[in-house]
């Protein structure tokens, strides 16, 4: 039985006799690690109109965190990262979301989109 394991930098590895061995070549993955592909935080934060400590609130994370992130120490990935996307679309839909606030959520919704035609 072949026993793989996930990094925390998006590798795969296999596990043979307490070793590790990488199943996919090494280098640098061309999509992860585009420009376009990294969430701003800071940005993000900035536009809702929070502090650090204010945004790592609202989404559960530690205030260390989110600033590792805008300091380029460190990168969101997996559910951080998807939250972080969408969060960059609708910022109010999700923080109302995260808030429980159903209303609000309902209002957004039903609300139409800047610029879709009616």
């Amino acid at each position: 039985m072949q026993r793989l394991r996930l990094k925390a930098d998006g590798r795969i590895v296999e596990l043979r006799d307490g070793h590790e061995f990488p199943l996919a070549p090494t280098g640098p993955d061309p999509i992860a690690h585009t420009p376009a592909a990294e969430p701003k935080v800071r940005e993000l934060r900035l536009r809702a109109g929070l502090t650090q400590t204010e945004f790592a609130a609202r989404l559960g994370v530690p205030v260390e965190t989110i600033r590792n992130w805008e300091q380029g120490k460190r990168s969101p990935r997996g559910p951080a990262r998807a939250l972080l996307t969408v969060i960059a679309h609708t910022p109010d839909l999700v923080f109302a979301a995260l808030a429980g606030r159903r209303e609000e959520i309902s209002k957004l919704v039903a609300a139409p989109a800047i610029g879709s035609e009616c």
